[in-house]
């Protein structure tokens, strides 16, 4: 089970959040070329290891949160605010 310290109520079980994705992905902007989005939306990394990812408190707060996840062991290290960016760490 994995359990997320949401910066506004605290410990919290996984069931409370809807994981939404990727945060270390940036969206092409306006005048990028159509294989730039195909990529952004199709063309995702599978990462091994610690990952920062958005985590929506869906049961709670209703805040996005950044939530940097280890993916093979699903430990949590860090969650940080949607307008923070918490830091990665290397293995």
């Amino acid at each position: 089970m994995i359990r997320i310290d949401c910066p506004w109520c605290g410990m919290r079980d996984e069931a409370e959040f809807t994981y939404r994705g990727d945060a270390t992905v940036t969206r092409p902007g306006a005048n990028a070329p159509e294989e730039a989005f195909h990529d952004f939306v199709y063309a995702r990394k599978n990462p091994r290891g610690w990952h920062v990812e958005w985590w929506y408190h869906s049961s709670g707060c209703r805040q996005y949160l950044k939530v940097v996840r280890h993916t093979m062991t699903h430990e949590v290290r860090t969650v940080a605010r949607a307008t923070e960016t918490p830091e990665v760490p290397s293995e």
